[in-house]
């Protein structure tokens, strides 16, 4: 067997669409193979025994290089080589990946009379992530939230944010969200622009997001963690209802914080229970 090497990410995931070039100290190409879906490349060209360099290029990854020596034995081992995500940011591993419900969390935070907060979460939502295989910015996020099971702690306010002066469940009962364009923003961080469907109005949304790893979970999956955070202004979604109080202080804030704490399970769909 002429070249062994293994295309790994900085989390020790497969990179399938990695090539190989080798080249001779004269700079001339001797090899060119194309990793397995594992990750792996065997190719059995025999190479004459000196010095080589090893390339590896993939869509989306900066290029490694590396020095090999090749025995007499005609074989070169370039062991494992980690590719670094184009401009140092980093996604989990190309595909679908599905929102699990019981282990995210979808909250909002008021203010209220001015001087403190009310936080509230949805507690049905469900939705997907396609991690794009060679342009990573064409991912695409899809989520849906049940309006009508948000939570505050608070039965009769409850009540009063589903009724018409607010999410006006009746009519509107599922809010909405579809990614429309992904950018880099450092190191593990994106911002993913979106349209966001509320209260019947549909409005562009950025979401501040950060990736925060994967990893398997005790149910044989493999698990990718994020956060997002944003701001909504309630007069952008027609939600206009307000009590001023005698001081001109308004009872409840004109904006909303949104925290997302998403984990997302690789394929699509959940496990069984």
């Amino acid at each position: 067997m002429g070249l062994t090497a293994r295309i790994r990410t900085r989390d020790g995931w497969a990179v399938s669409h990695a090539v190989v070039t080798v080249t001779d100290m004269t700079g001339t190409q001797v090899l060119r193979a194309e990793a397995d879906h594992e990750g792996a490349v065997r190719d059995t060209t025999e190479l004459a025994p000196g010095a080589y360099t090893v390339i590896v290029t993939a869509v989306g990854y900066a290029p490694a290089a590396s020095s090999a020596i090749v025995t007499a034995s005609g074989r070169a081992e370039a062991g494992t080589v980690t590719l670094a995500r184009q401009g140092g940011t980093e996604l989990p591993p190309p595909g679908p990946w599905t929102i699990d419900p019981a282990h995210s969390s979808v909250a909002a935070v008021a203010q209220h009379l001015g001087i403190s907060s009310v936080r509230g979460r949805f507690t049905e939502f469900g939705g997907t992530i396609e991690i794009a295989p060679d342009d990573v910015t064409k991912s695409r996020v899809e989520a849906v939230i049940r309006a009508g099971s948000i939570d505050t702690g608070n039965g009769m306010r409850d009540g009063h944010l589903k009724s018409a002066d607010f999410l006006d469940v009746e009519r509107y009962p599922e809010i909405t969200f579809r990614s429309t364009a992904l950018t880099a923003a450092g190191s593990d961080r994106w911002t993913v622009g979106g349209e966001l469907t509320m209260h019947g109005v549909v409005r562009p949304v950025d979401l501040d997001l950060a990736y925060l790893g994967t990893g398997a979970d005790p149910w044989g999956g493999t698990r990718a963690a994020f956060r997002a955070v944003t701001e909504l202004r309630r007069e952008d979604f027609a939600m206009n209802y307000n009590q001023v109080l005698q001081a001109g202080i308004a009872a409840i804030g004109t904006t909303l914080k949104v925290e997302l704490d998403i984990q997302a399970v690789q394929g699509d769909s959940l496990p069984a229970a």
